[in-house]
């Protein structure tokens, strides 16, 4: 293990809130990055030293842990024993999986086209931030609700997509994509253009919400959820195929970059969850494994 990151399950699971896996024991941890130390005998995609990153169910607050190679998403060839330190290149990975991942494979199949707009409601941890690139490299516009302590870098993210702040039009957004839930639901459905979509990813907020369901029928709108931990198998590891398709390229590029907050050693976890109980970050805090 290189790196990991923290996501809010982490602090859910920590105050019991948000069991993870058996297979986990109580591990926190959903994304990784890191090298490869071990195949099996089956592993053909996979060698030695291979800088790997993914999602796991838990776990992943460790030096080493065991995947599903159809799981992993690779950053280079192999590279010959013994392994050779990470490069910059997976280092700059760190903290990318969790929440890009989710950003693509929310909208699936309902995100903004070319020419559509696109909403997030605002994440610290970065979501907001890698659904603004994604839509510019479909080459869909975007617009965001961010609170006022964030503003400032989610207007300097739009000007350097687009060149000038991101906006909306009279009519609303085709997409919203929202981790908040509660109060946000309904502001989320009013947003909307004639026949869009709101992509529920998240529950930051209540999970019990009066919504208006006049609204929702007048402009023939979609409200659909979507979850990727509680999700089978082969489910995942067609996520991880088509993630690895479809957007890793992004970062070989530089069209995608990993938006991260801050480091921690991994003996300061606690520390790093303090920080984003504060609601301190702004993107990605990596939790630092150096293995």
């Amino acid at each position: 293990m290189v790196a990991t990151a923290l996501n809010r399950a982490d602090l859910l699971q920590r105050m019991g809130l948000y069991p993870g896996p058996p297979s986990a024991y109580e591990i926190p941890g959903l994304e990784y990055a890191g090298r490869v130390a071990a195949c099996g005998e089956r592993v053909r995609d996979l060698g030695v030293g291979d800088e790997v990153m993914g999602i796991v169910g838990g776990g992943a607050y460790a030096q080493r842990l065991a995947v599903t190679s159809a799981r992993c998403c690779g950053c280079r060839p192999a590279s010959p024993s013994p392994m050779p330190p990470p490069s910059p290149r997976c280092s700059s990975r760190r903290g990318t999986p969790s929440c890009c991942r989710r950003a693509h494979v929310g909208p699936v199949g309902l995100g903004p086209r070319r020419g559509q707009w696109g909403g997030h409601r605002s994440h610290p941890a970065g979501q907001g931030h890698r659904r603004s690139r994604r839509r510019h490299v479909q080459r869909a516009q975007g617009g965001g609700c961010a609170g006022p302590r964030r503003r400032p870098r989610a207007r300097a993210l739009a000007a350097r997509l687009a060149g000038r702040p991101a906006g909306g039009r009279a009519e609303g957004v085709d997409t919203v994509l929202d981790v908040v839930g509660g109060d946000e639901v309904p502001r989320n459905l009013q947003a909307l253009a004639p026949r869009g979509h709101v992509v529920q990813v998240g529950l930051m907020g209540s999970g019990r919400v009066a919504v208006d369901l006049g609204v929702l029928m007048a402009k023939r709108a979609t409200l659909v959820g979507t979850v990727l931990r509680a999700r089978p198998l082969e489910e995942k590891i067609a996520v991880t195929r088509r993630f690895a398709a479809e957007v890793l390229p992004l970062f070989t590029t530089g069209a995608l970059r990993p938006v991260i907050d801050s480091r921690f050693p991994l003996e300061r976890a606690a520390d790093a969850h303090r920080h984003m109980e504060a609601n301190a970050n702004t993107g990605k805090i990596v939790l630092d494994v150096g293995a």
